[in-house]
């Protein structure tokens, strides 16, 4: 009886240590995140001196910095990396709402038209964040490697998804940007960087999507190519015949792919493109609406002006008029290479 009870004592004992060290572990992982990020902070702040976008030497990357909450912007997203290091953001599609914070990075897989809103932001606490495109054949050169760890869950939901940071994907992502301190060291080191954050993002459950949408043969690769051709050729009439060879799948297998992916039927995500190509162009460059319904493809001007109310909340003119009345000046979204304009 005594024996038991010491070995059952010492047994909880060892469990309780385990129990113990674990803890202790967890504690000092936490700790490294928390002051990576607010290394990654410090760099990003330190390059990113102008409001909106700060371009910088190295292919892909931009550095964003906003000092006030926004109105909701339709914004496009392409494949990217977006790490948030200061700030809150919002992005909807689909109905979905993904926030993105200062543990947060946005994983957009492929070309899509979302909603977007800054929530926190302000001159002493601005929103940063670190945007890197992400280059497909660099992702897919990643994926060919024999000793690449396989996927531990299926990839599922949109092309867009939020993460939580991690320490080897902070610190490669504080490496990049030290490289803007030695300029002569971008050719050489940049690519290798970019090789380590598409390693470190493919190790995340966020990674599967894009490991999908990056392998060939896949469903998701095959939908990826209908998406890009749809936006090479937004203004020409939409046949599925023919975006279904192009995915190289059955018509209704690509409707339900295509809706996976970007939460809108490719008839919607069409009719979105056109109308956001149109607004931009009515903004920046001031033709009339006319000239933009017969540029993005439209054979109706009536037509034009009905869809463009529903999704902007009123006619093109006056929707443009009221642009310009409020001063706002169209600029880069944080993770998108589209204009980005605020939505009424």
């Amino acid at each position: 009886m005594h024996i038991g009870y010491f070995c059952s004592t010492l047994k909880q004992g060892g469990v309780q240590s385990k129990v113990a060290k674990q803890t202790e572990k967890q504690r000092d992982f936490d700790a490294a995140v928390i002051e990576l990020r607010k290394e990654l902070a410090r760099k990003v702040a330190a390059h990113a001196q102008s409001l909106g976008e700060n371009p910088t030497p190295i292919p892909g990357l931009a550095l964003f910095r906003r000092k006030e909450p926004t109105a909701c912007f339709l914004a496009a997203y392409e494949p990217s990396l977006s790490v948030f290091v200061q700030g809150r953001k919002r992005i909807t599609l689909g109905g979905i709402d993904y926030l993105c914070d200062a543990s947060s990075f946005l994983l957009s897989s492929i070309d899509v038209p979302a909603e977007s809103q800054i929530l926190e932001a302000s001159e002493k606490v601005p929103l940063l964040v670190m945007f890197l495109r992400l280059d497909m054949p660099t992702v897919r050169e990643v994926l060919s490697r024999d000793d690449l760890p396989g996927p531990e869950t299926s990839a599922q939901g949109t092309g867009l998804a939020v993460g939580v940071t991690t320490v080897g994907l902070l610190s490669a992502c504080s490496r990049l940007i030290e490289l803007l301190e030695t300029p002569e060291d971008i050719p050489f080191i940049s690519h290798l960087i970019q090789r380590e954050i598409v390693y470190r993002i493919l190790r995340t459950p966020q990674g599967e999507r894009l490991r999908a949408i990056a392998t060939t043969g896949d469903l998701s690769y095959r939908t990826a190519r209908a998406i890009a051709w749809l936006r090479a050729n937004y203004a020409k009439q939409l046949h599925m015949d023919e975006l279904a060879a192009v995915a190289r799948m059955g018509v209704s297998t690509l409707h339900h792919q295509f809706r996976a992916l970007t939460a809108m039927s490719p008839l919607q995500y069409q009719k979105r493109l056109r109308l956001q190509t149109a607004r931009q162009r009515m903004l920046m460059d001031g033709i009339d609406a006319s000239t933009a319904a017969y540029e993005v493809g439209y054979e109706s001007v009536s037509q034009f002006t009905r869809e463009y109310s529903r999704v902007f909340g009123q006619p093109p003119m006056r929707d443009i008029k009221a642009i310009r009345n409020v001063n706002i000046v169209s600029t880069k979204w944080p993770d998108a290479d589209h204009t980005a304009i605020p939505r009424n």
